[in-house]
């Protein structure tokens, strides 16, 4: 048999087999997943060898369904930040004592890249507490402008004033605070009773943010001690001091000399972007997004994500999102199918990233392969994979985000037998955030946490296919029913669009979204910018980068907590934001 007839024959049998059974099974949404979350693909982690396979799987699934491809290449590439490793300067010193890196000391993960000289000054817990309960400032009586600050990590043990503690003991609290002290950089000491083990802090990746601003490391006790042992003091002597007094004890400590350089190791990531063209001849120039991430936490480890840090394996990631994954991969096969019916284009979108910020997403909306304004409705499948046999919940995120949306997914629920749980808001932990902040209404689905989420256990024998099959089916038929609409989803605000899930609380707000994938912008740049809050009251736009607020230099999105941590209600403060090239002024009142 010649080649060209074995050619031909195989390019038949795609064609079959892709062609074989257009509607959504639960038996290929588990061979999906089977492969998605299998071993070989090792998490599936950003920019590696596993998330290369799994978006070539995706992209010949949809070469085998009629995709196409915006300018005939079906990713959509942008950096992101692999990890930070040691440069080739680092050096601290101090009293003529010379500390060997990765040894004694080493940068940490928040630490920005700079040089510092000059003298040192412990400042014990590095506090500045003004509370009813206690007044603690370990700068008030020292002069820290250009010096080096020596700083215990954590607290004292005081039961009554444990919740004042806490808000005042994170490491970017100390090292803001610092700052605001003029301090050129901070040295972290871990005490016996914080750590009695004293292992070094390990350098991790941090997503993009680039440092807080000044050189920050972490000193091994016994290096310190022979700092204090001029003064006849030990660590864990002023440990128990200030337990016993609780009250500030700052002394200078010599001549110190630091340099930090760490150099962050980059790498593309990339989403998988394809689309169906519109059979209708004007609405095909309107498009509905439906999507899910493909990526996962690779190997885990400290920093990925991971909710057992201390264990490195596989994470699959089979509900997290492989589930996701393959129902927009049947759903993209079933619309293929019935391509002829759909009046707009159906742009499929695989996000890579999510799980390190929905920097994937937020990727695309800021270079996106067609004009925002033309993208009239995104529906988001992220773990759907665990939904109770029983009572058959679904969470259905972003319902208030278009008017007519409600109506439309409570038809569609009853049909496949779901039990929807209506969330209106738009923000929320997946990529549909990234959507909604660009005023384009959204649906998130969401079958719920299980203990399994992020952590090996994640397999895909522990899915429920044939619900994930009605849920696919269900989000098939909401897409299919707004995609050949004679009009558009209305979109309406619901919801903060300012991101809540940090660990701090805030007693005041803006009302912005903050960008917080920081990148090498000085500054807090706004992703949007809520109606009828401060922040729009004032005058700010998106695309604003907020450089000062009440008169204290905002460089990255710790300084922007730490100075809206510290504002309270009703207050009139100035904020200065950097728009093109021009510095404009402010009034806020919050």
């Amino acid at each position: 048999m010649s080649r060209k007839i074995l050619l031909i024959l195989f390019v038949i049998s795609m064609v079959v087999s892709a062609q074989k059974n257009p509607e959504i099974t639960a038996e290929e949404l588990k061979a999906h997943v089977k492969y998605l979350a299998s071993d070989e693909l090792k998490g599936r982690k950003p920019a590696t060898p596993g998330s290369k396979l799994a978006s070539e799987y995706l992209v010949k699934h949809l070469q085998e369904y009629g995709y196409k491809f915006f300018n005939e290449n079906p990713y959509h590439n942008f950096e992101i930040t692999t990890g930070v490793n040691l440069g080739e300067t680092n050096n601290f010193g101090a009293n003529g004592i010379t500390f060997e890196v990765e040894k004694d000391y080493t940068p940490t993960t928040l630490s920005s890249n700079g040089e510092a000289k000059g003298k040192g000054i412990f400042v014990g817990y590095g506090f500045d507490i003004d509370d009813e309960k206690l007044k603690w400032n370990d700068y008030e009586d020292a002069e820290t402008e250009g010096s080096i600050v020596f700083v215990l990590r954590g607290a004292p043990e005081n039961d009554s004033l444990t919740n004042i503690f806490d808000e005042n003991s994170a490491l970017t609290k100390k090292v803001l605070t610092a700052k605001d002290n003029g301090a050129s950089a901070i040295v972290f000491v871990s005490g016996k009773k914080f750590d009695e083990g004293d292992m070094l802090m390990k350098l991790s990746s941090r997503s993009g943010i680039n440092g807080i601003g000044i050189p920050v490391v972490h000193l091994k006790r016994d290096k310190f001690d022979e700092i204090l042992a001029a003064a006849d003091l030990t660590t864990f002597e002023m440990e128990n001091f200030y337990e016993q007094g609780l009250k500030p004890n700052s002394f200078e400590i010599g001549d110190v000399s630091l340099n930090v350089e760490v150099v962050e190791e980059k790498a593309d990531a990339r989403n998988v972007v394809a689309y169906l063209e519109g059979s209708d001849p004007e609405l095909k120039n309107q498009y509905v997004l439906f999507g899910g991430h493909y990526d996962h936490l690779g190997m885990g480890g400290s920093g990925s994500g991971s909710r057992r840090p201390d264990t490195t394996a596989i994470h699959n990631g089979a509900d997290d999102n492989a589930s996701g994954t393959a129902a927009v991969l049947e759903l993209a096969e079933k619309f293929a199918a019935n391509r002829n019916k759909i009046k707009r284009t159906l742009i499929y979108t695989a996000f890579d990233a999510e799980e390190m910020g929905l920097l994937g997403s937020k990727a695309f909306v800021e270079k996106p392969p067609v004009e925002l304004e033309s993208l009239k409705f995104m529906a988001n499948l992220d773990m759907i994979g665990r939904l109770d046999s029983t009572e058959r919940n679904l969470t259905i995120g972003g319902t208030g985000t278009g008017i007519e949306l409600h109506d439309i997914l409570n038809g569609k629920a009853e049909k496949w037998n779901i039990t929807p749980s209506f969330s209106p808001e738009g923000l929320g932990p997946s990529d549909h955030a990234s959507f909604y902040a660009n005023d384009i209404p959204v649906m998130f689905l969401f079958s719920g946490i299980n203990d399994d989420y992020h952590t090996p256990a994640d397999d895909y024998e522990k899915l429920n296919y044939g619900a994930l099959e009605d849920i696919a089916n269900f989000a098939y038929d909401v897409v299919f029913e707004i995609a050949n609409s004679d009009s558009n989803i209305t979109f309406q605000e619901a919801g903060p669009k300012e991101r809540t899930d940090t660990r701090r609380s805030f007693k005041v707000t803006l009302g912005i979204m903050p960008d917080f994938s920081g990148g090498s912008v000085k500054g807090l740049k706004i992703d949007a910018v809520m109606p009828d809050r401060p922040a729009q009251k004032s005058g700010m736009l998106r695309g604003d980068i907020i450089v000062s607020m009440d008169g204290k230099e905002v460089e990255n999105i710790y300084d922007y907590m730490h100075r809206l941590g510290d504002l309270k209600k009703g207050q009139i403060i100035e904020v200065q934001v950097k728009r093109g090239e021009e510095i404009v002024k402010l009034e806020v009142e919050l």
